[in-house]
């Protein structure tokens, strides 16, 4: 039988105190409303919980068991509101944020480190993965946010952080001419080394290519960016790559772009939560803090 809380902390303070009137007073309420309560609590349960005496009231063997289960009941309750507190305070908790190693290392670590520093008692969680894989973990509760490139989900709210563009790069002494400027079909024909199809950058290449009646047929399909640039650098073919993620490679002289007669439509990288579902505090600081800085 379900009986209100209420009555339980009544029952708790009886038996603590051992005394109606001083339950009474510790309460903030009457004496009648305290003798009340506990009537009606030995009632729901049907059994004797106090024995009353000249000076005052003790418990019942059932009292006692019942005793012993409240004041673990309320303390967990009174421990997890206080945990509710701190959280909502951002002085604990946890923070599951899903992003790719490649968004992580160049877009989110200064926001990592700064959240970090501000609020130390709250702990990161980074789970790496690509877009689809950060969105499904998203929607099935594993992650509190996720960074995804272009999401196109009605259950996903989204906030553009930065743009993406492609382009296809060679080392800078691979038998190829810089200064010519290549169609898709010229694109097309050189040994290509791009990332494994299951990436949604790749998908989306394809995709491009394939409006224009050109078939993409990669030599080497890769799942590290890294390793893109690495072997296009010791000339094993032409990469196609995302060029805010190779600027480095490109300023020092390991890679150069080749140049094109024609452009793939930039992307976005996005910071998505779940509509309608309110995020926690640590979420949400978090979230403001990408905003304010980049979004």
């Amino acid at each position: 039988m379900s009986v209100k809380l209420e009555l339980y902390r009544v029952f708790k303070e009886v038996a603590e105190t051992g005394n109606i009137s001083v339950a009474a007073k510790n309460l903030y309420i009457s004496q009648s409303a305290v003798s009340q309560s506990v009537k009606q609590l030995e009632t729901a349960l049907q059994a004797r919980l106090f024995a009353r005496s000249p000076r005052g009231v003790s418990l019942t063997s059932e009292g006692q068991m019942l005793y012993q289960y409240v004041r673990s009941a309320l303390g967990l309750l009174a421990t997890g509101e206080d945990k509710l507190s701190q959280a909502q305070q951002l002085l604990l908790g946890t923070l599951v944020i899903g992003a790719s190693d490649t968004v992580t290392s160049q877009f989110l670590v200064p926001y990592l480190d700064d959240f970090h520093r501000l609020h130390p008692g709250i702990r990161l969680k980074i789970v790496s993965g690509r877009s689809a894989k950060v969105l499904s973990m998203l929607k099935s509760g594993a992650v509190d946010i996720a960074f995804a490139s272009s999401p196109a989900d009605s259950a996903v709210e989204s906030w553009p952080c930065f743009a993406t563009h492609s382009a296809f790069v060679a080392g800078s002494g691979y038998d190829c001419d810089f200064d010519h400027v290549y169609t898709r079909r010229e694109i097309a024909d050189f040994p290509l080394i791009l990332l494994e199809r299951k990436a949604s950058s790749r998908v989306f290449l394809e995709q491009e290519f394939l409006k224009h009646g050109v078939t993409l047929s990669p030599e080497i399909e890769l799942s590290s960016r890294s390793l893109l640039v690495s072997l296009a650098h010791i000339g094993l073919g032409v990469a196609g790559v995302t060029l805010e993620f190779v600027q480095k490679a490109l300023e020092s002289g390991d890679i150069r772009a080749l140049k094109t007669d024609f452009t793939i439509p930039a992307r976005s990288v996005d910071m998505c939560t779940l509509r309608d579902v309110t995020p926690t505090a640590a979420a949400a600081a978090f979230m403001e803090m990408v905003r304010q800085g980049a979004c």
